[in-house]
């Protein structure tokens, strides 16, 4: 069965076509990622021009703009009784979302399209698109918005210099299950082949974001798909969220590329960009802490441990060494004490 539907809705088939055009990836395993993405500027130019994503973010190289305000979304606790259309288009997950949600703090308003995942494969550190100081997470959450101040739909301003907006939001791994996940996570048996569909009831789409919703990295970049257009104002979370190791095994391992009863199956793994250039552009920064600001609550708690591992250690050392100091003073002559030798008969003792 290739959809499944709690009512029918036939806006929504329209929606997941229009979605299709911003998430085709031209490969999904990993072995064909990196070759297909090197000739994508052949059939899309824009995948080859200089201001392209997702990028590795060096946060020593941001600069702080202090106009950048905390990033607030409307309507994203979405309404009761309504539903949002979940697909496999073959590259990824995409969730259909109303236009009435919608960003405070950007520029212009923008309003919601859809979101959609970017993930690795199971054994690998990689997934996510965008890096952070070098680090890739296990995958990626994007949200995307359309300039519904300047332009009427979503796919006139796809065309747009700034006609999208993307909250990147990066997902590592964490002890516990992330319940505003298991909405999407626990659908995806139902739409394991390329066009399947489903209706899920909706849910409060705000928690699947960070909570510090006020430090971000913002650039200027595109698509991370073809076409790749260079119309995308990119805001990239600082705060990671957490998934547990069995929801990530499930992103990892469920859906197919292929279309269902073609075989072999092709698994659906590594739909993520490599970086791109920055060739000159500037990420501008929301806060003026330091880099460690960006670190996970777990990467926090091991770099404290390994700090008091290394002081417990040079407490250890310094120890040592008065302890082994001491000891060899004690070995050592005193002043007052001389060693002398038996003297044979009708010699006389002399002292030196």
């Amino acid at each position: 069965m290739r959809s499944r539907f709690f009512f029918d809705v036939p806006t929504s088939l329209i929606l997941v076509l229009l979605m299709d055009s911003i998430t085709q990836i031209q490969a999904t395993s990993k072995g064909n990622r990196s070759n297909g993405q090197d000739h994508w500027a052949e059939m899309y130019p824009d995948c080859g021009r200089n201001a392209q994503s997702p990028i590795n973010i060096e946060t020593q190289s941001t600069k702080y703009d202090p106009s950048l305000q905390p990033i607030k979304p409307l309507g994203y606790d979405s309404k009761l009784g309504e539903y949002f259309n979940l697909s496999n288009n073959g590259h990824t997950v995409v969730m259909s979302l109303p236009n009435y949600m919608s960003l405070e703090g950007l520029p212009k308003k923008y309003s919601a399209v859809q979101l959609h995942l970017h993930w690795g494969s199971r054994g690998t550190e990689e997934g996510s698109e965008h890096q952070l100081n070098g680090k890739t997470y296990l995958a990626e959450l994007h949200v995307v918005h359309f300039n519904s101040e300047s332009y009427p739909n979503f796919t006139v301003a796809k065309e747009k210099a700034d006609g999208l907006a993307v909250l990147g939001i990066l997902i590592e791994e964490g002890e516990n299950a992330n319940p505003a996940y298991e909405h999407i996570l626990k659908n995806l048996i139902y739409i394991q082949h390329s066009g399947d569909y489903v209706s899920l009831h909706s849910f409060d789409v705000h928690e699947l974001l960070p909570k510090q919703m006020d430090k971000y990295f913002r650039y200027n970049g595109s698509l991370t798909t073809p076409p790749c257009s260079q119309t995308v104002l990119w805001t990239v979370f600082a705060q990671s969220v957490q998934l547990s190791r069995q929801q990530m095994e499930v992103l990892q391992s469920t859906l197919y590329s292929s279309e269902e009863g073609i075989l072999p199956a092709v698994p659906l793994v590594d739909n993520l960009r490599v970086p791109q250039p920055l060739n000159g552009r500037t990420v501008f920064v929301s806060f003026t802490e330091d880099a460690a600001a960006v670190f996970s609550p777990g990467e926090i708690i091991a770099v404290i441990s390994g700090v008091l591992l290394v002081s417990l250690g040079i407490m250890f050392l310094i120890h040592f060494i008065i302890k082994n100091s001491r000891l060899q003073n004690n070995k050592g002559p005193k002043e007052d004490e001389y060693i002398t030798a038996p003297c044979s008969s009708g010699e006389a003792h002399q002292q030196p």
